[in-house]
């Protein structure tokens, strides 16, 4: 970890715990639930990008962890030997047995078949969990309370946020010394090839089985977390859009780098509370977004930053900084294009614009859209689009061409002098 890493770390961890302290209570219940988004896509992230096994139904074991800490309040009441403070716990110990259980068979086939198998299995227990009362409550789920311990209250989103702070941080921890390990190390050995460490004589289904047992192990702890956050548990928790977020949040973040997933997690979260209150479309640019992570930087947000971070090193950020403008300008346009024509479409095809438009005898009244009225059949109104996505283009091809030049410009002086080392080697005299 360079230098610069270290103080990104720590500056990350100081905001994380004055955080509570400088923003509004609203705020301080979106970090709680961008903490545990967190968490369980680092989960989520070590069987999908360390161990190479896409699941689609990690929700069940997030539900599960969830649904057993819910028991595990009522039960002990936050006293005896699981205190409020050490309840996740039970949601982690839930998630270990349900992850050995379902590890032991699912992980016997790999690639797509282990992920239908994964969803299929995660849908079973979203279609049972209504009508399975005893356990899970039936639709109208399962609610606790978080009674006193160790001094507090835990009534308060403050104290919340700093439980959930505090087992973030110890998990996220642990997964990273696990990575450090033998059996990390394994662990990308089955992503890049199963084969040859069977042949060296490893026994793939029982580490396999083990990597999906740390997985959900974490993630039902994440899960315990959002029931002592939500006081309760509904059979939602099952619900295969948990598992879409877990991956949307690792592949945008980038599954490659350790911390990605977080980075991940912590941006759709934010973006989600930010951009939910502003319009009905914000499901569809977190598609979009995905999709251009996806097609243009396949390393996700935390690779796109060591990309900068590494060829500023190496090409300096005189030379970096004005191509790294470029792209910044191109993305701008081309993302204001598309918010301004999706928010476009949005509004004409809804039904209170249909209404309106024939309330006013047919016709199409304007339509605000970044503090201005615009005209739907007006020419000028679908130019400026256009325009936009033009100048996108132009910039970042501009920004590729510059970059180009920077990186003959540095390569020239290099073949030079290993052309001129070589002679030398055949010139001794």
């Amino acid at each position: 970890m360079t230098g610069l890493q270290r103080f990104l770390l720590l500056l990350g961890i100081v905001v994380l715990l004055a955080l509570p302290l400088a923003v509004s209570q609203s705020l301080v219940n979106a970090s709680i639930q961008m903490l545990i988004a967190v968490l369980f896509a680092c989960a989520f992230n070590v069987l999908s990008g360390q161990g190479g096994l896409l699941s689609f139904g990690h929700a069940a074991y997030f539900g599960l962890g969830a649904f057993a800490t819910v028991h595990a309040m009522n039960a002990l009441g936050g006293e005896g030997l699981l205190p409020t403070p050490l309840l996740p716990l039970a949601g982690a110990a839930m998630g270990l047995i349900a992850g050995i259980v379902v590890g032991w068979f699912a992980t016997k086939r790999s690639g797509v078949y282990f992920a239908m198998m994964t969803l299929a299995l995660a849908e079973l227990l979203h279609s049972l969990a209504p009508h399975l009362t005893s356990y899970f409550g039936g639709e109208s789920g399962l609610s606790t309370t978080r009674l006193p311990a160790w001094g507090l209250s835990f009534g308060t989103s403050n104290q919340i946020y700093y439980l959930t702070l505090g087992w973030v941080f110890l998990s996220v921890a642990l997964l990273y010394l696990f990575t450090l390990t033998p059996l990390g190390r394994l662990t990308l050995g089955v992503r890049e090839n199963a084969n040859r460490l069977r042949f060296l004589g490893y026994n793939v289904h029982r580490l396999t089985v083990v990597i999906f047992a740390v997985s959900t192990t974490f993630a039902g702890l994440a899960g315990a977390l959002q029931a002592i956050n939500m006081e309760g548990a509904n059979y939602v928790v099952f619900d295969s859009g948990v598992s879409a977020a877990a991956v949307l949040n690792c592949y945008i973040g980038g599954v490659t780098i350790f911390l990605g997933p977080a980075l991940g997690a912590a941006a759709m979260t934010f973006f989600g509370y930010a951009v939910s209150d502003l319009t009905r479309s914000w499901l569809l640019y977190q598609g979009i977004m995905f999709v251009a992570v996806m097609l243009f930087t396949p390393t996700g947000i935390a690779g796109l930053i060591k990309l900068w971070s590494a060829n500023r090193k190496t090409y300096g950020t005189r030379a970096s900084l004005p191509v790294g403008g470029l792209f910044v300008l191109g993305a701008t346009s081309i993302a204001t294009a598309t918010i301004f024509v999706v928010e476009l479409l949005q509004r004409c095809f809804s039904q209170d614009y249909r209404s309106l438009a024939a309330l006013n005898g047919g016709g199409w009244p304007p339509i605000a859209v970044f503090g201005r009225a615009w005209a739907p059949l007006s020419p000028l109104t679908w130019i400026v689009p256009l325009l936009l996505i033009a100048l996108g283009v132009l910039a970042a091809r501009v920004g590729k061409r510059r970059w180009l030049c920077v990186k003959n410009a540095l390569a020239l002086p290099h073949a030079a002098t290993a052309s001129t080392s070589a002679q030398a080697r055949r010139n001794p005299a």
